[in-house]
């Protein structure tokens, strides 16, 4: 399913509603639980009972989704869930702890929170329970073929396999062409001696992609294909299914007139002054929370060797204007002694026993939010790279410019679910996620985007 052009796995919005409504209804119950026996009449229609319920279940969706509950993989099964639950319920009793103290009025008692927090932890266990044992069972796979044997088609079977989501995938094969070298294995190929309906029926097909790279000089089926579809086959471009599987634009099926005639891109007077809303809010409040973690930064990086505390550096932004980025310095002030720009990369020796903590806890990153109260940089968006490189890969990688569409940001797609990047290959990656952002940015993906930097955060991925 889409919310505001994402692509959303149905049984994770499932999942999510559920086990809200779980950690909700859990408030009710252990207020009743903890005076059952008790001559004191506890009522929990008192006034801002129903909001602490509510807030506690905020709180419990957005811990579980910082520690990559929603994102978890079947094939890890529950013994993964636990172990990420309980330090996920530990934040959740945390921000819920600092709420009752900041609103008194909300507070519900530590007998009950903690009978809450017990009876949402073993509804939550139940309902993963009984979803890993429809996974095991088949109950929640999609039979999927493909129409195409070559390159293009290989590369949505690897796609297709390696996703480990809630709802996978069972190959059932695929419909093979004229004139297209076939690069899957043979005892894959599906037998085409009927019309492609009838093959797909027989094989209780539910949805066919489109995996033929060239389509020039072929006997293209597009009946057979629309007579799929009027038969509730669903039919997909291998280009829309990499997008949703992936949360990437494949940049080699990229040509001007998807661009021009596609969904998405959306560039609104709307949709920014709602971005840069979020943007001054977020920031703001990021600012002040992280003001004591920024001072201590500041003392460390001077005393390690008495250099400057901050760099800036000349950096592209929206429509390739530049401007001066603003970080922590976590590099050696002689880092680039001999002029030239380097790619910086893992284990790079140039980084200080200080910056090397501050860049995998991404404390370097947070001058920035300065940036993005000036107005030349977002919270969320492409990360900006220096002149020199943008002016190589933008003659080495196609629709590289596209990413300058929008400001660039602190965190983005590419990197909380990119590893670190240090050539034009990477760039590359890179790109084909920052391209997603583009065509499907919203505020709800601008959510998603920080609960998964939370996860980065906590678990030291991406870059």
């Amino acid at each position: 399913m889409r919310i505001a052009n994402h692509h959303v796995p149905q049984i994770t919005a499932f999942l999510l509603c559920v086990e809200f409504l779980e950690a909700f209804a859990s408030t009710y119950l252990g207020a009743m639980l903890r005076f059952l026996d008790s001559n004191y009449h506890y009522s929990p229609h008192r006034e801002f009972f129903f909001i602490s319920g509510i807030a506690f279940a905020v709180a419990t969706a957005f811990s579980m989704s910082a520690f990559g509950l929603y994102r978890i993989s079947y094939r890890k099964g529950i013994r993964n869930t636990l172990l990420r639950l309980i330090p996920s319920f530990a934040l959740s009793f945390s921000l819920i702890t600092l709420l009752f103290y900041l609103l008194p009025d909300l507070y519900i008692g530590r007998g009950i929170l903690g009978l809450v927090v017990l009876i949402a932890a073993s509804m939550i266990i139940g309902t993963r329970a009984l979803i890993f044992k429809f996974s095991e069972v088949g109950l929640l796979k999609s039979r999927i073929a493909f129409l195409g044997c070559g390159k293009l088609a290989n590369e949505c079977r690897t796609l297709a396999l390696n996703n480990t989501s809630y709802h996978h995938y069972e190959l059932v094969g695929f419909i093979p062409t004229e004139g297209e070298e076939c690069l899957v294995p043979v005892n894959e190929l599906l037998t085409n001696n009927s019309d492609l309906t009838t093959v797909l029926k027989q094989h209780n097909v539910h949805e066919i992609v489109v995996s033929v790279m060239n389509r020039r000089g072929v006997q293209f089926p597009l009946q057979e294909l629309l007579d799929c579809k009027l038969h509730g086959i669903k039919v997909i471009e291998s280009t829309a299914f990499i997008e949703r599987e992936a949360c990437q634009i494949r940049v080699e099926s990229l040509h001007p007139g998807w661009l021009i005639f596609g969904e998405g891109f959306n560039q609104s007077f709307l949709r920014k002054f709602g971005k840069q809303t979020f943007d001054l809010i977020i920031s703001a409040l990021i600012f002040v929370i992280t003001s004591p973690i920024m001072l201590l930064t500041s003392i460390f990086i001077y005393l390690e060797d008495r250099g400057p505390i901050f760099f800036r550096q000349e950096r592209v932004g929206k429509n390739n204007s530049t401007y001066m980025v603003l970080k922590f310095r976590s590099m050696r002030s002689d880092a680039e002694k001999n002029g030239v720009p380097q790619w910086a990369c893992n284990n790079d020796p140039r980084v200080t026993r200080v910056g090397n903590i501050i860049r995998k806890l991404r404390i370097d990153e947070l001058p920035q939010i300065i940036n993005v109260l000036y107005g030349d940089m977002s919270f969320v968006g492409p990360r900006p790279e220096r002149p020199y490189f943008v002016d190589q890969l933008c003659t080495e990688v196609p629709f590289y410019n596209l990413r300058h569409s929008i400001k660039p940001g602190i965190t983005g797609m590419a990197q909380v679910r990119y590893a670190y990047g240090a050539s034009v290959e990477d760039s590359l990656q890179k790109l084909q996620y920052d391209l997603y952002y583009v065509k499907n940015n919203s505020l709800f993906l601008d959510a998603l985007i920080l609960i998964d930097t939370v996860q980065v955060v906590l678990f030291g991925k991406g870059r």
